[in-house]
């Protein structure tokens, strides 16, 4: 996943930092290369495509590359069947990734999951810096993840604005309108009680971070605000590519909406971020550098009773019950203390 492969990236930051003759190549799925663009801890992406999902033979032929390239270190932050099996292919020396019963023959060092967050960098980030142990062990507790813009696109974003309007004068808000599944998904009809607070009492312009196919759900939500919310909502600006989110995002005041890829990439670009989450995603995890700058809502916020009776694994089997006990009532007070701390 995108959010995933922009915060591993802070591995190569680390060893770059720490052996600035080191060489870091980066094993990453196609559709995420965009996060990586122009940092300069990452000497080579290596693209997992498509077609290699449904090649034998491309994926024999990756293995090959791999094993030729002579690593001398491969770290496994994905530790599945199929990143442990190329890892064992390479042959390196030191060979790391977490511990796991199924996929332990392919390293020659395993890290268990940490489950309490010792930094406000959160288990996502400092679970990854266990990784570096086997072969270096003065690294930083965390690095925080970065997404480098041009001047270029920055520029373009600009003008996108300016041509449709928007008002430098009012705050501008980018909506993380859907997560990467329904079950990370705040209700529409929740988040239209959102969308008219953010309106009624900031007169805050809106944009919406959606792609073309999720249309429907993007006149699903229209249909459910305000008459005068829609008035500053800009559907019609959005990001066509993911550099092009990126852009647009560092021009807006902060973020807003359902915890995910988008908040993460905000954060890497020092956009304040509000992010809700799913009943059934750990915030002891994702809850990357909160502060008062970035701060989430969570069900654990107002049911922690709810997480003595159930596990995460049984709460996502029924995430729609559980977001009924998520009233966007409630999370307008959370919301509003985050906005008049952000909007001085």
């Amino acid at each position: 996943m995108i959010g995933d492969v922009l915060t591993s990236s802070i591995l190569c930051q680390a060893i770059k930092e720490r052996f600035a003759e080191s060489e870091t190549h980066y094993l990453v799925n196609a559709h995420t290369t965009a996060v990586l663009e122009n940092n300069l801890y990452i000497d080579k992406q290596i693209v997992f495509s498509p077609e290699m999902e449904e090649s034998a033979s491309l994926r024999g032929g990756l293995k090959t590359a791999l094993k030729n390239e002579k690593y001398d270190v491969v770290i496994d932050v994905y530790s599945k069947l199929g990143s442990a099996a190329l890892t064992k292919t390479t042959g390196a020396r030191i060979r790391a990734g977490y511990r796991k019963w199924y996929t332990k023959w392919a390293y020659t060092h395993t890290f268990s999951y940490n489950k309490t967050p010792k930094t406000i960098a959160g288990l996502a980030i400092e679970n990854r810096m266990l990784l570096l142990e086997p072969f270096q062990s003065d690294f930083p507790e965390y690095i925080k993840p970065k997404i480098y813009l041009t001047s270029t696109e920055q520029s373009k974003a600009k003008g996108i604005l300016t041509q449709h309007g928007i008002n430098g004068k009012k705050p501008l808000i980018m909506i993380a309108l859907l997560g990467s599944s329904k079950e990370k998904t705040y209700p529409l009809e929740y988040m239209a009680v959102i969308l008219d607070f953010l309106v009624a009492t900031h007169s805050c312009q809106l944009l919406l971070n959606y792609i073309p196919k999720q249309q429907e759900q993007v006149d699903s939500l229209l249909s459910l605000v305000n008459q005068e919310t829609k008035a500053f909502i800009f559907d019609a600006i959005y990001g066509k590519s993911l550099r092009d989110f990126f852009a647009l995002t560092s021009q807006c005041n902060m973020i807003v909406g359902n915890e995910g890829g988008a908040i993460n990439m905000a954060k890497a670009m020092g956009i304040p971020s509000f992010s809700i989450f799913s009943p059934w995603i750990s915030r002891e995890a994702w809850g990357l550098f909160e502060n008062e700058k970035n701060v989430s809502f969570h069900l654990k916020d107002i049911h922690p009773e709810v997480y003595e009776d159930n596990k995460l694994k049984a709460i996502r089997k029924k995430v729609p019950d559980f977001y009924k006990l998520m009233d966007p009532e409630k999370i307008k007070v959370h919301l509003n203390s985050f906005l008049e701390t952000n909007l001085k």
